[in-house]
């Protein structure tokens, strides 16, 4: 059968593309021969109603129930249409559940199939097409299980269309199921079920030390190499890597609960299932049906049925529902509602906005005044066709919807999207007018077409297509119009405009409907975000090249006591050749190679996150990541967002001056008072009338004490009219809604939170903005509770990032409020306009202020906004709307020829009235934070996807650039050098000729451009400058910048942020900080380590960065001598032994040594510190030597080798010598081993007191507790000590005596050293 049917309808049966049901599929033989008459006609009607269907595949074409030639299987058979959204895999969540149905109800879709089936030949090939149906659905299952690896997320109902290419382009029919697509669950797991084992067991054995230690362990396994248990090589082994398995595993475990935290947050959305009330109504019509289909036959109780569905109504088939589902259970061509400050969970096409309840004027008028300029949203032809697109009432009937409710009108709505771009403005978002005109029930005939899964979050391209309704006539469908005529499907283009992408934050009020276009993995944010990495630390990658020079050490010392001995093999002995004499030895001094390092350093790394959770100074913090604490103490490179993560993202009006005078703190009660003298409006005398409208003529003298001076009253009227001015000229739309508490309350919302932040600075001094829709503006005094101001927009300019500015004509209304605008008086003309200074100070009068003011609060960190305005004769408005149409109609450099209009009617000569600042609020301590840091030596970097002016003032006001640095600006570079070859070189030259004192400003492009073309040059450069702020900036260009940073210094850099657009960032660094933003988690989810302000930062690399890694250095270290030191011994020994490999120490001994006996003093070096945290703080250079690694290097590992070597060969040497034991096989050598292993254990623990700073209680309990354990189990140590030697004071003064010279020499060394080079934290303890 051809497949000719694309859509497919919510309340089909069976979806699937491959339908054994469908009414069309059918064969005319199968209905016996004795009906031949009634088979013609009934062919001829279907030809017409599959001919129909196309046009009308909204509706439901009763044909189901004719089942003629249909193979039916029985897991078809009871498909019902309201499980399209129920079965979408095993475990769905969708609610709300269906609550008192009997699946026995629905027996009627299996039992009406008989008597409309013919015998014999039908029979046969149900039966066929029922296994043949069986065998694809079992394969269908099997493909879906192996080729799910997030454990059943991804699974779809059997009757679902096949996969489509993930890459390709997408047709989406709302309504219906739709073909396999990445679930929408969030995924930061490192590791799944199948990969955990390989690549954890990869990461271990990567690392030389594990995979000597792997070596070791199964040499044990064959017996000419066997020197002791098997188990006292293969249970470390083993220990060691279940200790960091489980590590791995419990970090997973965590990152995996914590996305099921996001995963199940509940969204509304619409179902488009079948009114279940009619059910039982429809099965008695079934009954009744299939009874006079026995009698009368099939084609007319078709007939019958057809009738019947035409009389309940289409509605009944379609009725639209609320359910609640999990953020994960959302599917691509699910329709979304949402609410205000709710997260977008997916990539959604935005189709309708509801309206919300306006401020002042009554809705209705407001909208009406709108639907004339609405109609040509689509140039006219497409609104014009939504305009009459029917809706279905409530009542069943169909009517052309001529005139649009207010709740239809406005089909505009905001987001936020600092947490995937960083930019700080507002979004302004528009559903289609085809979308915007329709009920939601209509959205079934709706089918968007969308390009394939791309990152670039400003773009997007697609359509939108509507197919009119049809209505039914008898047995055919015909257009709701004239008989005949063909319904032609409308379209519409999609844009970036009518998109809302997955992270972002709904900020209108109201709700909105959008569909699910991508989901999961395919979302602009996902695509932006690269794959989770396992982290390794420096310290991790510095002791595993120690530990190869200390694997060839050990093989050196293998081969140097073979060589003495003689490369010839022993014939007494069958285990004498000369290499397995040589693997023996390097079995006994794996003990250089300690493998209880890895042990100790993990379990390290667990105390430290410890500290670091529960540091009550930093409350909130997690550590996601364990393995890397120590890498906090060795950032060189700090990379931060902006948005959310320095700033608060909120900006308040702080400073205004007005030519002679500037106000800010509490001068702004001055303001008020001017404010409340010209907006009073009555004047004395004139109480009861309606109040007088406010206009820039009549604050030239307001009502003011006559006692004023001409100067006071001069001030005053400049900073009415400023106000006035900062009130009118915007782009902010005034809302109300209900707080908590069920009060009304008056919000604000705007594409910039600037325009804000200004407009509740006029309310706050006494100018409150009621009413904003396209034609006028209403203002309230909010003394008098009266309306001020009245004037309606002739022009808005709106500010775009290549003018740096935004102006408006309007027209003010005088004289006495009125109730109707009609009935106004028209008043004079004014053109407003505020920008940035470097464009408003060519456009306004002459003046000496305005440069030395805006610079002075430039310093401060504000962005300043300058504000002029003129006045329109009608004269020169009638000129300028002249020469604007004529701009706006040309044909050829259309913008240039607009901007040419209004610069050169509108843009000269304004009166200057003000200068505003507005403070971009930061984060609690940012400055002393970002001071402290860059005391400590590590270069800040900010990247940000805000403006180039924004970020400058961030950057200046968060003091990340100093005052005695300078900032170089480097924007449009490429469009630059195209006139310019030699810019990029100039700019390069500059700051070559100051690298540290200068700061460089560069945007996005710019960086692009000299990363392609002079990437050398620039990174070379630009890692040497104390500060770079990069703007515009995407989410992957700021994890190139982290790799690059990372590939050319060699050094650690962390990277910082708050929002979705930083998981790359922090995933491509080496320490990643994620901070808990107001709108999401992705960061915080993502990040190795989760704060909740930036401010806590300092502490967690100045304090706790620098106690992990002076911790797991000294930790590491001695470590490694304990291990060398029983090497040295053994050594000595074996020397002494004809250069035999014979164990000095074998089985409990060399297990004790190195758990029990040393393991717990040892191990109390992570309790340690050299400085507390007042000095870490007040002395931040302390922790540029961190970033040296000092604490760890070749020379101090030579240091410790010296000592081990002294050490080691001293005791066992004395210990031979005092006992006058020179034959290791001797009936002495047990004596000899008691006292040199006695020795040696004293020899650690003091060595353990000679390394710690600052003492712990818990440091003296585990060296008191450790000795104690030992003098406790030496009784059971008979098989290796002679335990009535320890009874006598000979083993006593010889224990001392070794003890002394190994530990008195090292000690005074130890004090000369420090005496002579003090360390800088003794200089900083003054001792």
């Amino acid at each position: 059968m051809s497949n000719t049917h694309q859509y497919h309808h919510a309340n089909d049966l069976d979806p699937s593309g491959e339908d054994p049901d469908s009414d069309i599929e059918f064969d005319l033989q199968e209905l016996g021969s004795q009906r031949e008459a009634e088979s013609r006609r009934a062919h001829s009607t279907l030809q017409r109603l599959e001919q129909n269907f196309e046009d009308s595949h909204n509706d439901q074409i009763p044909l189901r129930n004719l089942r003629v030639g249909a193979l039916r299987g029985p897991a078809r058979r009871t498909r019902r249409p309201y499980e399209s959204h129920l079965d979408d895999g095993e475990g769905s969540d969708r609610e709300p559940i269906l609550q008192g149905h009997d699946p026995h109800e629905d027996s009627d879709l299996v039992d009406d199939v008989d008597p409309l089936l013919s015998r014999g030949r039908s029979s046969t090939f149900r039966e066929t097409g029922s296994t043949t149906t069986k065998l694809r659905v079992a394969w269908k299952k099997f493909q879906a299980l192996v080729s799910d690896d997030n454990g059943g997320v991804n699974s779809y109902p059997t009757g679902s269309p096949r996969p489509e290419d993930a890459g390709s382009p997408r047709t989406i029919h709302i309504g219906s199921i739709p073909p396999r697509y990445p679930p929408n669950a969030i995924s930061n797991a490192k590791y799944t079920a199948v990969s955990f084992l390989p690549r954890t067991l990869y990461n271990e054995f990567r690392f030389f030390l594990n995979l000597y230690f792997l070596f070791v362990a199964l040499s044990q396994i064959i017996p000419p190499l066997r020197i002791g248990y098997l188990s006292t090589y293969i249970a470390p082994l083993a220990f060691v890597l279940s200790i960091t398995l489980g590590k791995e595993a419990l970090d997973d475990i965590a990152r995996r609960q914590r996305d099921a935290e996001a995963n199940k947050e509940e969204y509304t959305i619409l179902d488009f299932g079948k009114n279940l009330k009619s059910t039982r109504r429809q099965r008695q019509q079934k009954r009744h049906i299939r009874g006079r289909a026995e009698r009368y036959g099939r084609i007319a109780a078709i007939r019958e049925e057809e009738e019947a569905l035409g009389q309940n109504g289409h509605d009944e088939l379609r009725a639209v529902r609320q359910i609640r589902v999990k953020s994960k259970d959302l599917k691509v061509g699910d329709v979304v509602r949402l609410e205000k400050d709710q997260r977008v969970p997916a990539d959604l096409v935005v189709l309708k906005a509801l309206a919300i309840e306006s401020i002042g004027e009554p809705a209705v008028e407001m909208m009406k005044r709108k639907v004339d300029e609405d109609v040509d949203l689509l140039n006219g032809s497409v609104d014009q066709q939504a305009a009459q697109i029917p809706t279905t009432s409530s009542a069943g009937s169909s009517r052309p919807r001529t005139e649009q409710s207010p709740e239809n009108v406005v089909g505009d709505t905001f987001i936020r999207t600092d947490q995937l771009d960083g930019e700080t403005d507002w979004k302004l978002r528009l559903a289609s007018p085809i979308t915007q005109a329709l009920d939601p029930r209509d959205f079934t005939k709706l089918t968007i077409n969308a390009g394939k899964p791309d990152k670039k979050v400003n773009e997007f391209l697609g359509s939108i297509e509507f197919v009119p309704a049809t209505k039914r006539s008898g047995m055919g469908l015909e257009a709701n119009g004239p008989a005949g005529k063909d319904k032609k499907t409308i379209t519409a283009p999609l844009t970036i405009d009518n998109t809302t992408w997955a992270n972002t934050v709904l900020a209108s009020s109201g709700a909105v409907l959008a569909v699910v276009v991508y989901t999961g993995s395919q979302t602009r944010q996902a695509m932006s975000t690269s794959a989770s990495r396992s982290k390794t630390g420096l310290l991790e990658l510095e002791i595993n090249s120690i530990t190869k020079l200390l694997c060839g050490l050990t093989l050196l010392l293998s081969i140097v006591l073979v060589a003495f001995e003689g490369f010839h093999d022993q014939p007494s002995d069958e285990d004498g050749r000369w290499y397995i004499v040589l693997v023996r030895f390097l079995i006994l001094f794996s003990t250089i190679i300690p493998i209880s390092l890895r042990v100790n350093l993990d379990l390290g790394k667990t105390v430290y996150a410890r500290f670091i959770e529960r540091d009550s100074d930093i409350p909130g913090a997690v550590v996601r990541t364990s393995t890397i604490p120590e890498d906090l103490g060795r950032i060189e490179y700090l990379l931060s967002d902006k948005t959310g993560t320095l700033t608060q993202n909120e900006m308040e009006l702080k400073k205004i001056h007005v030519g002679t005078v500037s106000y800010a703190n509490e001068a702004m009660e001055e303001v008020s008072a001017y404010v409340r003298q010209g907006f009073s409006g009555n004047a004395p005398g004139n109480v009861g009338q309606p109040a007088m409208l406010v206009t820039p003529s009549s604050l030239v003298n307001p009502a003011a004490s006559a006692a004023a001076t001409r100067t006071r009253r001069e001030i005053g009227s400049r900073v009415r009219d400023v106000v006035l001015a900062l009130a009118l000229c915007h782009n902010v739309t005034p809302t109300t809604e209900e707080d908590e508490d069920g009060r009304q309350i008056t919000t604000y919302q705007a594409s910039s939170p600037d325009e804000i932040a200004i407009v509740r600075w006029t309310e706050s001094v006494g100018l409150r903005v009621v009413h904003r829709d396209r034609h006028t503006i209403t203002l309230e005094s909010t003394d008098s509770s009266e309306i001020a101001v009245r004037v309606r927009i002739l022009e808005v300019f709106p500010f775009t990032s290549e003018g740096k500015r935004m102006g408006i004509i309007l027209q003010f209304y005088q004289g006495r409020q009125v109730n109707s605008l009609a009935e106004a008086e028209i008043g004079e003309t004014w053109f407003y306009q505020k920008g940035a200074d470097t464009v408003m100070t060519n456009i306004v009068a002459a003046n000496d202020w305005l440069d030395e003011e805006t610079a002075n609060m430039a310093r401060e960190g504000l962005r300043t906004l300058v504000v002029g305005r003129r006045k329109l004769s009608p004269q020169q408005h009638a000129d300028f709307s002249n020469a604007y149409k004529e701009a706006s109609i040309s044909l050829s450099n259309r913008d240039q020829a607009i901007a040419s209009a209004i610069s050169n009617h509108l843009e000269n000569n304004l009166e200057l009235l003000g200068v505003t600042g507005v403070e971009d609020k930061l984060q609690k301590d940012v400055k002393p934070s970002l001071e402290l840091l860059r005391n400590a030596g590590i270069k800040i970097w900010m990247l940000t996807g805000d403006k180039v002016e924004t970020a400058r003032c961030v950057a200046v006001s968060s003091k990340l650039v100093s005052r005695s640095q300078t900032i170089h600006t480097i924007t449009a570079l490429h469009t630059v050098s195209r006139t310019n070859p030699d810019a990029t070189q100039d700019h390069l030259s500059l700051l070559a000729s100051s690298p540290d004192s200068t700061a460089l400003l560069i945007d996005g492009d710019s960086l692009s451009h000299l990363l392609t073309h002079h990437r050398q040059a620039f990174i070379s450069l630009a890692v040497r400058l104390p500060a770079v702020i990069a703007c515009r900036c995407s989410p992957t260009q700021k994890a190139d910048i982290a790799l690059l940073i990372r590939a050319y210094t060699k050094k650690r850099i962390a990277c910082i942020g708050d929002g979705g657009n930083d998981v790359s960032m922090i995933q491509a660094a080496d320490v990643g900080v994620g901070i808990v933003g107001k709108e999401g988690r992705q960061a915080s989810l993502a990040a190795d380590f989760s704060i909740t302000q930036f401010c806590h930062l300092t502490k967690l690399l100045v304090w706790h960065g620098r106690n992990s890694y002076k911790r797991s250095a000294k930790l590491a270290q001695f470590v490694i001598h304990r291990g060398l030191i029983i090497s040295i011994a053994q050594t000595v020994y074996s020397i002494t032994a004809n250069f035999r490999p014979y164990a000095l120490y074998r089985d409990w001994l060399l297990v004790g040594y190195a758990t029990i006996y040393t393991m717990f003093p040892v191990f109390s070096l992570v309790l340690d510190r050299d400085v507390d945290e007042t000095l870490a703080n007040l002395y931040p250079e302390l922790y540029r030597e961190l970033t040296s690694g000092r604490a760890l290097s070749y020379r101090t590992f030579g240091i410790w080798l010296a000592v081990s070597v002294y050490q080691g060969a001293l005791i066992q040497i004395l210990s031979q010598l005092l006992l006058n034991d020179q034959d290791p096989l001797g009936s002495g050598t047990d004596r000899m081993i008691a006292v040199s292993f006695t020795a040696l254990i004293i020899n650690e623990l003091a060595m353990v007191a000679f390394e710690v700073t600052t003492w712990h209680w818990i440091m003296m309990l585990t060296l008191v507790g450790t000795l104690a354990t030992y003098v406790a189990s030496v009784p059971f140590l008979g098989e290796y000590f002679d335990l009535e030697f320890l009874l006598t004071t000979g083993f006593y003064w010889r224990v001392a005596v070794i003890t002394a010279g190994s530990l008195v020499p090292v000690y005074v060394a130890q004090i000369v050293g420090r005496t002579l080079r003090p360390p800088s934290y003794r200089k900083v303890r003054g001792g």
